[in-house]
């Protein structure tokens, strides 16, 4: 028996949402979204003050200087929550009538709601636009790595909960590297390294050893924080030499980095960002148009129909843990490294769940590279517009702002996702 061709449609490579025992449509989504629109319209419309809302433009070094722009708080927020409300009603005939929402639907209603809520939130300040969705990719950088690494693992049927681990220990390790070897590059070369050691140590206990990869996963992730903990109290508190890295610097890209808000946002970043396009287009390309992804969706599906024809399913899963691990290692180097150009010491437990957000973005991603870039950069958005809003001054209290990226990870996850199914074997040890 052979393979079918790395662009074929065999049952085994389907993607989860695929074939003809497709769950039915979930009404969880249109409620979620209908219950978001009239919060909205409630505190964005009916009590919100009148008032402008100015967004700016304008960035240094653009080729042509965009005026700023002044919205009407309240009529733009009406505006957009209608598209919401147009959106719902799309998605509850489309249920009714036994039949999936688009995947564009819940997508285009979340950029909609954040712009009603930022609108509303800025009104009678000023915001750069170019700074919150610059802060938007860094922050979001390390989501973006931590749910690639994510979908790698579970993609071949490993469940890897111990992306925030291998985040910390990436950080660790990037930082000491950049420090002693007084160069940021040399750091993030090893940062991977220590992702990848907590990717060993998943791949040893739950494909060698058939361990609970669930369990593994959160011991990986004490593991990590304790080590790096003790580290940090018996080295790193001693010698500053050892925790003080340089950061990565802005690399503006000629031509491209001088057009008006693109240019800043996604041409003037460092090499982190960067790597982070180039990971997300070459795992989307190789996970659904190559060799190597056909036989690794296929161990994720279905790993004895895999063995069958000659995949070999623990060395798969091996490898494919391995990878997660040192891309999830990658993303950890943006918490000391991709900072800012000074870089950013290494403290105790910085992920700060960060692993776990990376997860949830996986999944509202649906196991695929581009989704879970779009739910990361979301999360990453929240987080960063926490910061801004704390600068201008908001009404907001300070201890909601702190909760809006995890409040947003609920809300994306456990409403608007809908009902999704993951890889068939993720999570069920393989033994021949």
């Amino acid at each position: 028996m052979s393979l079918p061709s790395a662009t074929s449609t065999a049952p085994v490579a389907a993607t989860p949402q695929d074939g003809p025992d497709a769950p039915r449509p979930s009404r969880r989504a249109a409620v979620v979204m209908a219950v978001l629109t009239v919060v909205g319209l409630l505190f964005f419309v009916v009590l919100a003050a009148g008032g402008t809302s100015t967004l700016s433009l304008a960035s240094a070094g653009d080729v042509v200087t965009l005026p700023d722009l002044v919205l009407p708080a309240r009529t733009v927020s009406l505006v957009l929550l209608l598209g919401c409300a147009a959106l719902v009603a799309l998605a509850v005939v489309r249920t009714a009538a036994g039949r999936r929402t688009p995947g564009w639907v819940v997508p285009v209603f979340g950029v909609l709601l954040v712009l009603a809520f930022l609108v509303w939130v800025v009104t009678g300040a000023r915001v750069s636009v170019v700074s919150l969705l610059g802060g938007t990719l860094l922050l979001g950088a390390p989501l973006v790595f931590g749910a690639m690494a994510g979908v790698v693992s579970e993609r071949s049927g490993v469940v890897n909960i111990a992306i925030e681990g291998q985040l910390l220990l990436g950080a660790f390790v990037g930082a000491v590297v950049a420090s002693l070897s007084g160069t940021a590059y040399l750091g993030l070369v090893a940062a991977p390294l220590g992702g990848m050691l907590i990717g060993l140590l998943l791949a040893v206990f739950t494909v060698r050893y058939l361990v609970n990869q669930i369990i593994v996963g959160v011991v990986l992730n004490v593991f990590a924080i304790g080590l790096t903990s003790f580290l940090y109290s018996t080295v790193l508190s001693d010698n500053a030499g050892w925790n003080s890295p340089t950061g990565l610097p802005a690399l503006p890209v000629p031509v491209l980095s001088a057009i008006p808000v693109v240019g800043p946002v996604l041409f003037t970043q460092n090499l982190l960002v960067y790597l982070m396009y180039v990971v997300v287009a070459v795992l989307t390309v190789m996970l659904f148009r190559s060799r190597w992804g056909l036989r690794l969706r296929a161990v994720g599906e279905h790993p004895k129909a895999a063995d069958t024809v000659g995949i070999p399913v623990a060395r798969t899963r091996f490898r494919a843990v391995l990878l997660g691990g040192a891309i999830a290692g990658l993303g950890g180097a943006s918490f000391t490294l991709g900072a800012s150009a000074a870089g950013l010491a290494f403290n105790r437990e910085m992920t700060a769940g960060s692993g776990y957000i990376a997860l949830a973005a996986m999944i509202f991603g649906r196991w695929s590279p581009v989704g879970a870039l779009g739910a990361a950069l979301l999360f990453g958005f929240a987080s960063n517009l926490q910061n801004v809003l704390s600068v201008i001054g908001t009404p907001i209290p300070s201890q909601f702002l702190l909760m809006a990226p995890y409040l947003a990870t609920i809300f994306a996850v456990a409403g608007l996702v809908g009902r999704v199914r993951g890889p068939a074997a993720a999570g069920e040890p393989y033994e021949k």
